[in-house]
């Protein structure tokens, strides 16, 4: 069997703290979670964690941003049945919404991220998201189908009201009762956008919040 890389090693170390941190820390959540936690159950020590994350929260910050990363591929999935841009746009914006009653997106991502990370609108998967949402409403603008919006400022509203909408969802008390009714008010703040004697947008959109 050949030797393993001194990358290979680290990147594998890496991966395992990764793991054990994002079951730990759905289970437990970041204030509950200690060192030993995230470093025992794969056999790795308090070093390891150091020289790969800085410390706990740099961690955490991995974490939000591998399952963040995983909502906006999932909320592009929901975008593929669709026959427009605009209508990919919202299914994306709706499914986006709709992981807030994921047990490990709620705690981790939605409630523990903003308490542990500050504005989720300073995250780099959130601004990721955002160049892809800003990309969708330029071309749809291009194509007539919005109205003559500022461009930063539509992206902006729009990846923060689906954003906004999932975090709500993650703190109320019935999120299953509520999801319907933030997915149909998030459609209708979006299509205020729509310019009236809009034409059929076909293609798709290239991303949103995730």
């Amino acid at each position: 069997m050949a030797r393993r890389t001194r990358a290979e090693m680290m990147d594998e170390t890496r991966r395992k703290l990764l793991a054990s941190a994002r079951a730990a820390f759905a289970d437990k959540g970041f204030f509950e979670t200690s060192m030993d936690d995230l470093t025992s159950e794969v056999g790795l020590t308090r070093g390891a964690l150091y020289h790969h994350f800085g410390d706990k929260k740099g961690l955490f910050a991995a974490v939000v941003d591998q399952i963040d990363a995983e909502m906006a591929a999932r909320a592009r999935s929901f975008a593929e049945g669709e026959g427009t841009m605009w209508g990919a746009l919202l299914a994306e914006g709706g499914a986006y919404i709709e992981m807030a009653l994921d047990p490990e997106v709620q705690r981790i991502v939605l409630r523990d991220g903003p308490a542990v990370l500050g504005d989720p609108a300073r995250w780099p998967s959130q601004n990721r998201c955002l160049d892809a949402t800003r990309e969708a409403v330029e071309q749809l603008r291009t194509y007539g189908v919005l109205r003559p919006v500022n461009i930063e400022a539509a992206s902006r509203l729009l990846n923060g009201a689906a954003l906004n909408a999932a975090l709500w969802i993650a703190s109320c008390d019935d999120p299953s009762a509520m999801l319907p009714k933030a997915q149909e008010a998030f459609r209708m703040l979006s299509e205020g956008l729509l310019a009236e004697d809009r034409p059929s947008a076909n293609g798709r959109a290239q991303g949103w919040p995730g």
